[in-house]
């Protein structure tokens, strides 16, 4: 049977790939709008908080619910769902007259946005059955999420130069019209015909599980730990011990367990994650490091950052490529190598004039990391079942959203005691002792208390880079040592595309 995609599929992957483009340029553009909107919306202080955290929230809180919902009604079917409700929340955002209503249609925009990823993601693992192919799709989507990001502060620029804040809402319009024009004739459709009806109770347990969490690893991230944030992580971790107990009861639950039961599939799925949290974590200190440390204004720190996104999205393109020759478990070892040389210079990084060392750091370790990203992808989806596509679609974006947040939380948290520790007793100045930016405002007039302050940042962020080069070198050697006898991504989908897949 030939399993190669003919035109039509490389053209959807187009349609596809805009997908990812427009939701990573959509949260990379709203850091640039939001001074403007809170302005003319008068938001307050915990307002502009939410404007920007609630879209996460509810993305990271519906991925798994969509993703298996998608698997029941059709792939192509919610992602037309979705594009258009993205497309109708985008308007709403745009012409929001109040706080409050902005941060409504943000979450309207998060949900949506739920169901855009896992489908797209699920229907390139429909659409390109041969591996080659598929990880080369793979990597293009992957590509275009991150050209999004690279762009979206220029785009956003332009935008705010010459229109209102609105615009930067506006720009997913034409983009869902794409699809929705498009969707039908480009895209297959295709369900699990065994599935069962959506178990409304699992869906409850999983947002009563993912919900918390994020909330309290983003809120020991921004104010450190406190019995709130802790609270909401210990909910969190019980409604997930509840729901991961329905799941093993139902004959049709939301989230198969039974995908963990295959260990390359486990396998990738946590190292990826892990690698998120080490990422997260270090490029949070080191964008930090530029405006605090280095004075660089937020534009030109942006500029800075440019050469980073550039090696990611190359990195990404070849992966699936230089994996297809070299193997899979070798490739993201390699890559997870790279990213800890990347670490390594940032424990040289020196207080005064480490601006070249931070970029040149960022650069290897970002590199590094697109070459687990892109070819570990292709593994998550090359050892899944078709008909479980969406889910496993679903869990590779939701470990990838947790990632994130613990590893701002955590990395952040323990790159700021470092600096609180290192930070004299008899510090003169009130306030310098909360963080390095309250520092730098509060001590903008004192060099010598800036000084000490930077030193003490710059420690925090050697720290925080030495960790995450050992983490690193440590998950290269798991990668290579669990993943190679598992290197064999083109039989695992010619076996799925013939349904000799357990």
């Amino acid at each position: 049977m030939n399993t190669l995609a003919s035109r039509r599929e490389w053209i959807g992957l187009g349609v596809l790939a805009s997908v990812a483009l427009l939701l990573s340029l959509d949260v990379s553009v709203l850091y640039l709008a939001l001074p403007h909107l809170s302005a003319d919306l008068g938001a307050t202080a915990p307002q502009q908080l939410w404007i920007l955290d609630i879209y996460s929230f509810m993305l990271a809180g519906f991925l798994v619910t969509m993703g298996t919902l998608g698997d029941r009604i059709g792939r192509r079917r919610l992602l037309l769902i979705g594009a258009a409700c993205f497309g109708v929340a985008s308007v709403l955002a745009a012409f929001s007259v109040s706080a409050e209503m902005l941060i409504a249609t943000r979450a309207l925009l998060g949900i949506a946005g739920a169901t855009l990823m896992p489908s797209s993601m699920a229907l390139l693992r429909n659409m390109f059955r041969d591996p080659k192919q598929m990880g080369a799709a793979i990597g293009i989507w992957f590509s275009c999420f991150m050209v999004g990001m690279a762009v979206g502060p220029l785009v956003g620029g332009l935008l705010l130069e010459h229109f209102r804040w609105g615009s930067a809402f506006l720009l997913g319009v034409p983009f869902m019209m794409l699809v929705l024009a498009t969707g039908r004739t480009l895209l297959p459709e295709f369900r699990d015909p065994s599935a069962g009806r959506l178990d409304l109770s699992s869906v409850a347990l999983s947002l009563a599980a993912i919900l918390p969490v994020i909330y309290g690893l983003k809120d020991i991230a921004r104010n450190g730990v406190n019995p709130v944030a802790l609270a909401a992580v210990v909910f969190g971790a019980a409604a997930g011990v509840v729901f991961v107990r329905r799941q093993r009861r139902l004959v049709s639950p939301l989230l198969d367990l039974r995908l963990f039961g295959n260990r390359a599939f486990a396998a990738t799925l946590a190292i990826l994650s892990l690698g998120g949290v080490v990422m997260s974590g270090t490029t949070l200190m080191s964008t930090t490091y530029l405006q605090t440390v280095a004075g660089l204004s937020p534009l030109a720190a942006g500029l800075w950052l440019v050469p980073q996104n550039l090696a990611m999205i190359a990195a990404l393109t070849l992966a699936p490529a230089v994996a297809n020759r070299f193997g899979t478990a070798y490739v993201m070892g390699a890559g997870l190598v790279v990213s800890a040389a990347g670490q390594f210079l940032h424990t040289l990084v020196p207080s005064v004039g480490g601006t070249w060392l931070v970029v040149a750091g960022l650069i290897l370790a970002s590199a590094g990391i697109a070459l687990p990203m892109g070819a570990g992808n292709s593994v998550i989806m090359a050892a899944t079942p078709v008909e479980k596509a969406g889910s496993a679609a679903a869990l590779s974006e939701t470990s990838g959203e947790f990632g994130v947040a613990v590893g701002v939380a955590v990395l952040g948290s323990l790159g700021t005691a470092v600096y609180r520790g290192r930070l004299p007793d008899t510090l003169p100045v009130e306030g310098a002792r909360e963080s390095i930016t309250a520092a730098v405002t509060v001590a903008k007039d004192l060099p010598g208390v800036l000084e000490i302050a930077r030193a003490a940042f710059t420690t925090g962020l050697n720290t925080v880079a030495a960790v995450g080069a050992v983490v690193f070198l440590v998950l290269a050697a798991v990668t290579i040592a669990v993943l190679r006898r598992h290197d064999s991504p083109a039989r695992e989908v010619s076996a799925l595309a013939t349904g000799a897949h357990d």
